[in-house]
């Protein structure tokens, strides 16, 4: 079979997956059936990748991840060391709630941090950053720094990672990028 992307030997791949080109799955990780992984993905040791999840292009996973079913993320996000995202609310042992798994969207450029995890249900906006050790429940908006168990909005970040300062205007420059933000009714926009 010609493939165009790396897998280590010890990595499972099961069938009626979608790999694209440049992809490199490392060692001993699943790579569950009818899922999505896009172009230029990085999926380090022992990750999961449940059934149906789609994974846009240049995604970065660190080694001990586990992303359930429901669960999308769009390009160029950064999913930290050993940080879960969870796709039922009630979960029982004894109760099977397959046909209940709430989805969880991570928009373009977002980065979770190491060890955060991601109640389902709760979307993480464009560009957001969720901090190491973080507990997200509930909806992150684009741009929005979030830290803490419950996550709590401390502030905002570039798209370059970089924290926002904002002025009596509104107005923030990332200082990497000379990129302009403003904020305006709690929502940040990049101007420019």
């Amino acid at each position: 079979m010609n493939k165009n992307y790396f897998s280590h030997e010890t990595a499972v791949i099961d069938e009626g997956c979608q790999i694209g080109e440049g992809v490199k799955i490392w060692h001993f990780s699943h790579i569950m059936s009818n899922c999505i992984i896009g172009d230029h993905c990085n999926i380090g040791q022992n990750v999961v990748v449940s059934p149906e999840v789609i994974l846009g292009k240049n995604v970065k996973i660190q080694n001990n991840v586990s992303i359930y079913t429901g669960v999308i993320c769009e390009d160029d996000v950064f999913l930290g060391p050993s940080m879960v995202f969870t796709n039922v609310t009630n979960p029982r042992s004894n109760v099977i709630r397959r046909g209940e798994y709430a989805r969880t969207l991570v928009k373009r450029g977002a980065s979770i941090g190491a060890n955060a995890t991601i109640v389902c249900g709760h979307d993480i906006g464009e560009f957001a950053f969720i901090g190491a050790g973080s507990v997200v429940t509930k909806t992150v908006p684009a741009y929005a720094l979030v830290v803490g168990n419950p996550a709590r909005h401390i502030g905002w970040m570039s798209e370059f990672g970089h924290r926002l300062n904002f002025d009596e205007n509104g107005i923030a420059v990332c200082p990497e990028s000379n990129e302009r933000y403003r904020l305006e009714n709690g929502e940040v926009q990049k101007i420019g």
